[in-house]
């Protein structure tokens, strides 16, 4: 693999962070360079969180540009839509089906689109949704949607299921790790 380029994007309090120290580790774990730029804007108040993640044999910038990314993970539906025009032509869109109600909707000065999902696959045919949410419910832990969308995301990867699972027990923490490891088996058996 020359390099990948991964944004992963959604609001604050969803786990984008925990999810980029998960792959930053992954591709430690592969000799891989790697190099993560974590760009919060409102996040204490549910407010767009983005990091970008890039890895390979070489990585020189974090930053992701406009029509760059391979992957682009989106914990949140309208967050996918904010930044679909960072992903290249041919890339691959994961969308948890959730929507989170930014502040102007939840005031009423804006109003949150209909049919996201449908209008992203119409033009971006390499584009999966899931619920998430649902999944990592069952798992146990509402907070697990970060580790159930990763899952999905590392059976797109040539990267090995186990390499996945040992960062994750490295990344999260032991009171956790049950849960995690269950919401990363349902995402990956998702796929």
């Amino acid at each position: 693999m020359e390099k990948l380029n991964i944004m992963i994007v959604g609001v604050g309090g969803q786990g984008t962070l925990l999810a980029s120290r998960v792959l930053g580790t992954v591709a430690l774990k592969n000799s891989y360079d790697v190099k993560v730029s974590e760009v919060h804007g409102m996040s204490q108040r549910g407010g767009s969180v983005v990091t970008y993640v890039k890895l390979g044999e070489k990585v020189y910038s974090p930053l992701i540009e406009k029509g760059e990314a391979d992957i682009i993970l989106a914990f949140e539906k309208l967050e996918a839509l904010r930044w679909l025009e960072y992903l290249k032509d041919g890339g691959r869109m994961i969308i948890n089906d959730q929507r989170i109600d930014p502040m102007p909707v939840i005031i009423g000065k804006a109003r949150y689109p209909d049919n996201i999902i449908a209008k992203i696959k119409d033009n971006y045919h390499n584009t999966i949704s899931i619920d998430a949410l649902n999944i990592a419910r069952q798992c146990g832990n509402i907070k697990a949607v970060n580790i159930v969308l990763l899952g999905l995301m590392a059976k797109s990867t040539d990267i090995g299921k186990d390499i996945w699972v040992s960062a994750i027990k490295e990344v999260v923490p032991e009171k956790l790790l049950e849960v995690n490891l269950k919401a990363f088996e349902a995402g990956y058996s998702a796929a």
